[in-house]
C-alpha cells in the first residue's frame, strides 16, 4: 500500500508550504455585527412581560408622578384662565376705589375699615370730566330677602345706572334701572339669576314682589347668568337704586349727617393708558374733600386696578401651579428609585445569562444597552399610562363645571421627557454593573 498516494488532505493549523496560520473560525471580535435596535427592544419587552406584576409595580411610581404632574398643571392652567377671564370680563380698564389706607395692606386690614367714601365723592369725580365712560358708586349689605313662597339671605347692592356698564351686566328678562328710578329712589329691584330661581322657582320673577327691611319692592328685571367665579358672582345678588338703599333700607348716613356712605366707587376709563393719570387726579380731589395731607401719607382710600390685579393673580397662580407640579414630580424620583431597585434585582437574577452572552461574544456596551432599554421601556410605558390617567382626572374636573382643566402640549412634553430622564438616570448604574460582570464568574454563579 502506498501511504503517500492514498493520503487525503485535511485542513491543518499550519500550512506546510507558506507557514501561515489557517483559522477554522474568525475571531468573535471580527465576526461581531452592529446591534439591531429592534432586537434590543424585543428582548427588553419579553424580559418585562416575563414578570408582569413586578413590572407594573415598578412603573407605579412613574405612573403616579406623571398623572399628578399632568392633572395639576391642567387644573392650575384652568384656574388661572378662569380668574383671568373673570377679570377681563369686568374690564382691565376698570378701577375700584374702596375705603381704607393703601399703606395698611396686611391680612384683615380692611375688615371693619371706616366707610370714608360718600355719594358726594362719586359726584365730585364725575364733575371732573375725566376721560371716563362710567362712575358707579355702590353700597353693599347682606340681609334677608322675603318672597311670598320663599326667603333667603343675600347681598343687596345699591347701584346707579352706570353699575351695569362698570360690571358688564346684561338683562335676561325685564329691564335695568333708568335714571328716573334712580333719582326718585323707586322701590324696585333687579335680581341675579340664581337668587330669582331660589325665590320664585322656574317661574317668571318679573312683576313679583319681594320684601327687604320691611319695604315691598317690585321685581323689574333678572340678570343674565354670570356663573360662579373665585371673585364671587352677581347671580346671588339683588340690586336696588342706591338712594333707596342708603336712605330707606340701610340708613347709610354719614356721622355728620351731611351725606350718605358708599362701599366703593367703580370708574371705567375710555383708554387703559390714561389710568395712572386718572388715579392721580382722583386722589387729589379725594384728599381735598377729606381734608388729608397732599403727600398721600394720610389717605383713607385705596385704588384697586383690575389690570394690576390680573397680573398679580396670574403670577400667583402660575407659581402655585409650578410648586404643586414640582411636589408631584417627587413621585417620579421615587418611581426612578423603584426602577433602579428592580433592575439591580434583575441583574442578580440574570447573572448566568449575562455570563453566557458575554462568553459567546456580547460586548459590555451590548449588555449595558439591553438593561438601559428595559429601564427606558418601564419609564416610557409608565409615563404613557400616567398621561392617560392625568388626562382622565382633568376631564373629570372639567365635567364638574367648576373650571376647564386644559392639558397643554408643553406639560405633556415635560412630563414624558422627565419620566424618560428618570428611567435613563436610574437605569445606567444597574446596566453598568451588569456590563462589568466577569463572564467566568457569572457562569459560575448559582
Amino acid at each position: 500500500m502506498n501511504t503517500h498516494s492514498d493520503h487525503i488532505p485535511i485542513a491543518l493549523p499550519m500550512s506546510a508550504t507558506s507557514g501561515e496560520k489557517l483559522s477554522l473560525l474568525p475571531p468573535l471580535s471580527h465576526a461581531h455585527q452592529a446591534t439591531d435596535p429592534w432586537e434590543v427592544v424585543r428582548i427588553a419587552r419579553d424580559s418585562l412581560l416575563a414578570n408582569k406584576l413586578r413590572s407594573i409595580l415598578t412603573m407605579l411610581g412613574v405612573i403616579i408622578g406623571v398623572a399628578s404632574v399632568i392633572a395639576l398643571l391642567a387644573i392650575g392652567h384652568g384656574a388661572s384662565a378662569a380668574i383671568t377671564g373673570e377679570i377681563e370680563a369686568m374690564g382691565t380698564n376698570v378701577v375700584t376705589i374702596i375705603p381704607g389706607s393703601p399703606n395698611n395692606s396686611g391680612p384683615g386690614s380692611r375688615i371693619g375699615a371706616a366707610q370714608t367714601l360718600t355719594i358726594g365723592d362719586a359726584e365730585a369725580i364725575a364733575a371732573l370730566n375725566l376721560p371716563l365712560t362710567a362712575v358707579a358708586p355702590s353700597l353693599n349689605t347682606t340681609t334677608q330677602i322675603i318672597a311670598p313662597a320663599a326667603d333667603t339671605s343675600a347681598t343687596v347692592v345699591g347701584v346707579t345706572t352706570d353699575y351695569a356698564e362698570a360690571n358688564t351686566l346684561s338683562i335676561t328678562s325685564g329691564t335695568f334701572f333708568d335714571a328716573r328710578q334712580i333719582e326718585s329712589h323707586a322701590t324696585v329691584v333687579v335680581l341675579g339669576s340664581t337668587l330669582a330661581e331660589e325665590l320664585f322657582g322656574n317661574g317668571s320673577a318679573v312683576g313679583e314682589t319681594v320684601r327687604i327691611k320691611g319695604q315691598n319692592l317690585r321685581v323689574i328685571g333678572v340678570l343674565a347668568e354670570e356663573g360662579g367665579s373665585p371673585l364671587g358672582s352677581v347671580d346671588d345678588q339683588a340690586l336696588v337704586p342706591i338712594g333707596l338703599a342708603q336712605q330707606r333700607l340701610f340708613g347709610a348716613q354719614t356721622p355728620d349727617g351731611n351725606g350718605y356712605r358708599v362701599t366703593s366707587i367703580a370708574i371705567v376709563a375710555k383708554d387703559i393708558a390714561d389710568l395712572t393719570a386718572i388715579e392721580t387726579r382722583i386722589a387729589i380731589i379725594l384728599r381735598d374733600r377729606h381734608q388729608l395731607a397732599t403727600d398721600g401719607a394720610e389717605d383713607d382710600f385705596s385704588f384697586i386696578n383690575q389690570s394690576e390685579v390680573l397680573g398679580t393673580l396670574s403670577t400667583v397662580t402660575t407659581l402655585l401651579t409650578m410648586f404643586l407640579a414640582s411636589v408631584a414630580g417627587i413621585s417620579l424620583l421615587v418611581g426612578g428609585i423603584g426602577i433602579m431597585n428592580i433592575m439591580l434585582v434583575s441583574v442578580t437574577e440574570r447573572t448566568r445569562e449575562i455570563g453566557l452572552r458575554k462568553a459567546v461574544g456580547a460586548r459590555e456596551r451590548d449588555i449595558m444597552l439591553q438593561f438601559v432599554a428595559e429601564a427606558l421601556m418601564l419609564s416610557l410605558v409608565g409615563g404613557l399610562i400616567g398621561l392617560l390617567i392625568g388626562s382622565l382626572i382633568a376631564l373629570g374636573v372639567t365635567l364638574t363645571g367648576l373650571l376647564t382643566a386644559t392639558i397643554q402640549p408643553t406639560a405633556v412634553a415635560i412630563a414624558l421627557t422627565f419620566s424618560l430622564a428618570v428611567g435613563l438616570f436610574f437605569g445606567i448604574y444597574p446596566a453598568r454593573r451588569a456590563a462589568q460582570l466577569d463572564p467566568i464568574e457569572a457562569l459560575r454563579h448559582e
